[in-house]
């Protein structure tokens, strides 16, 4: 018989020759399950010795027990098979796809927003569900491939979030595996689906209007800025969905207002560096920072210059006014990525994207940061400041 872990294999032979008998010592990590005449604990840890003679295998100490050596060894088989067996039949985890042109930076709040969405509906992280997350770093060219790899990867639903190209990549790289996708866009007039009620295909999602806001936050700035006149408006070029979106927005805001728009383009850390200086020389009434995950991720830097140049700001997420911006207007992003969670959820339960209906964001927040505004020498109006959903003092 050849040797296995946990058996320890003997024999005996007298002077006539032949093997009269073998001995097995079975160790308790072979699962293997005997009468004992001992019940008590260090009888059942010690090691039991199986003797072959009569052609039976008989239990040392235990004389009403034996059994035929075929059965024996499908016992023993079977005994190494089982753990194995079982560890198959386990329900197989699934696995989603995670896709985002950006990097985790700045992404702990939305990202913990998603996270409770999933569990609203039964799923939790690394317990019943894996996630597979693709993040670009800035690199817009490389949604593209990384939607590939998700696809490749099996992946039961994607999650196109930070940008209406994530979700377009995710879109192009297959027909068949559902995407959720969070937009600051009409994804309507992005081509992501047909229409907002009945969006079609594999895809749905939603859109927290971030970059439908320009008009809204160009009335804020004039309401806490009387006399504006000139507006800078920031955004990515990269993300050239949005900034065609934000401008167009802006400029027919503007128009109507009479107000005139300045455009700066940025998107790297020293080209952000390049355009707050260029504030400083030509001093615009105010700065409107447009709705762009990259700039999220840049906020200690982008209010730190506007601090520095002395330039009002408003902006499209509450974490610039957390941490010193002016003053923000926007969706509340953790509750819309809250929602994405909600839809991968349920896409995973069984639903179909094509009966789920875009979301549009409902909750928007006005921020305004009050001990920034007396460090500009601000004063802001009460009927700004009775309208405000947070003021941080």
């Amino acid at each position: 018989m050849p040797r296995r872990p946990g058996l320890t294999l003997s024999g005996h032979r007298d002077a006539r020759g032949p093997l009269r008998f073998r001995t097995i010592q079975v160790c308790p990590k072979d699962r293997l399950t005997f009468p004992r005449q001992a019940p008590d604990a260090a009888n059942r840890l010690r090691p039991a010795r199986l003797l072959w003679y009569d052609r039976r295998w008989h239990l040392e100490g235990a004389p009403m027990f034996d059994m035929r050596r075929r059965e024996f060894i499908t016992l023993l088989g079977g005994a190494t098979v089982w753990p194995v067996a079982a560890r198959a039949q386990q329900p197989k985890m699934p696995v989603i796809g995670f896709l985002n042109p950006l990097s985790p930076d700045g992404h702990k709040e939305r990202l913990r927003g998603f996270r409770q969405g999933l569990n609203e509906v039964g799923f939790v992280e690394g317990e019943n569900l894996a996630i597979e997350y693709r993040w670009a770093e800035g690199h817009f060219d490389r949604l593209p491939m990384l939607a590939a790899e998700l696809v490749r990867r099996n992946v039961a639903v994607i999650a196109a979030t930070g940008a209406p190209t994530a979700a377009r990549a995710a879109k192009a790289a297959t027909t068949t595996v559902p995407i959720v996708f969070a937009t600051g866009g009409d994804p309507v007039r992005d081509g992501l689906v047909a229409s907002f009620n009945q969006p079609g295909g594999n895809t749905t999602g939603i859109s927290f209007l971030n970059t439908e806001l320009a008009a809204k936050r160009l009335d804020l700035l004039r309401a806490l800025l009387p006399g504006t006149v000139r507006v800078a408006v920031l955004v990515n070029p990269v993300n050239a969905m949005n900034a065609e979106t934000t401008l167009r927005d802006a400029e027919v805001a503007a128009r109507t207002m009479g107000l005139q728009i300045q455009t700066l383009n940025a998107s790297t850390s020293r080209e952000i560096n390049a355009a707050f200086a260029s504030l400083g020389r030509e001093r615009p009434d105010a700065l409107f920072v447009g709705g762009d995950g990259f700039f999220v991720s840049r906020r200690f830097q982008m209010v730190n210059l506007a601090s520095r140049h002395a330039i009002p700001t408003i902006y499209a997420d509450r974490q610039f006014s957390e941490v010193g911006g002016l003053m923000s207007y926007g969706s509340n992003s953790e509750d819309a990525w809250r929602q994405v969670g909600v839809y991968v959820g349920r896409i995973l339960k069984g639903a179909k994207p094509a009966d789920l209906p875009v979301v549009q964001a409902s909750k928007f927040e006005l921020i305004i940061n009050a001990e920034t505004a007396r460090m500009l020498g601000l004063n802001v109006p009460p009927s700004l400041l009775a309208v405000a959903d947070e003021v941080i003092e």
